[in-house]
């Protein structure tokens, strides 16, 4: 009956050992039980799908799919799930992009872990919780991000799921066979997903997507620096 009381998170990071100490950091919380972790964006759409955890903390930088894509994802398949991010970076294109998204909470990872277990639990009772440094800004880019239909917009924002995981894993280096095997689509079908990016953001070339991927948080600047 106690562990039916516990609020169930989902751990999402792709580095093990902060995975690990994430977990070991909650778990001495009475009310918080970590049912699962996912070391991928695409991990964690299908475990939120399989678990159905109260909470997802969500780190930003991971390969193949990011956090904020993922949490799109999470908020279209299950509405009622709580995205918390936990990232390492605060810049306005990932904060902005994130509360377009509508995430419920976002953390840097220098907070104490005294204040990541009550951001969990503020989140889960349907509250939002930020970091003292993006409280100060929200206020302000909510402003700015609002549409005149009261949507907030941001490029990113603009882009379907499928056309953002194509941007991404373009960006990440692959080729159009790679990023079909991944996706399970046919090469056919990534080239026209290539094609309709280019012209949707008028952009013309593989550096310039590139470029954007990194200036809407979609990747961070140094993942080129990593490819083989």
């Amino acid at each position: 009956m106690k562990s039916a009381k516990r609020i169930p998170v989902l751990l999402v990071e792709d580095h093990a050992i902060v995975r690990e100490g994430l977990r070991s950091l909650l778990e001495i919380q009475g009310d918080i039980e970590v049912i699962g972790e996912a070391a991928t964006g695409r991990q964690a759409v299908e475990r939120t799908r399989s678990l159905h955890p109260g909470v997802v903390v969500m780190d930003i930088a991971m390969p193949r799919l990011n956090g904020l894509e993922a949490a799109r994802q999470i908020r279209q398949i299950a509405p009622d799930v709580k995205v918390l991010i936990l990232s390492a970076h605060s810049d306005d294109a990932y904060v902005e992009t994130a509360m377009a998204i509508g995430v419920a909470g976002y953390l840097i990872k220098q907070t104490s872990a005294n204040f990541l277990a009550e951001a969990i639990r503020e989140v889960h009772k349907g509250n939002t919780y930020f970091s003292s440094a993006i409280a100060k800004r929200r206020d302000h880019h909510e402003q700015q991000l609002l549409g005149r239909n009261g949507h907030a917009k941001t490029k990113f924002a603009s882009l379907s799921s499928r056309e953002t995981e194509v941007l991404q894993l373009i960006a990440e280096g692959e080729a159009n066979k790679q990023i079909a095997a991944e996706l399970g689509v046919s090469i056919k079908t990534i080239e026209k997903h290539r094609d309709h990016l280019m012209r949707k953001l008028d952009i013309h070339d593989i550096a310039s997507l590139t470029r954007y991927a990194i200036s809407a948080g979609i990747i961070e600047s140094d993942v080129q620096l990593t490819i083989v």
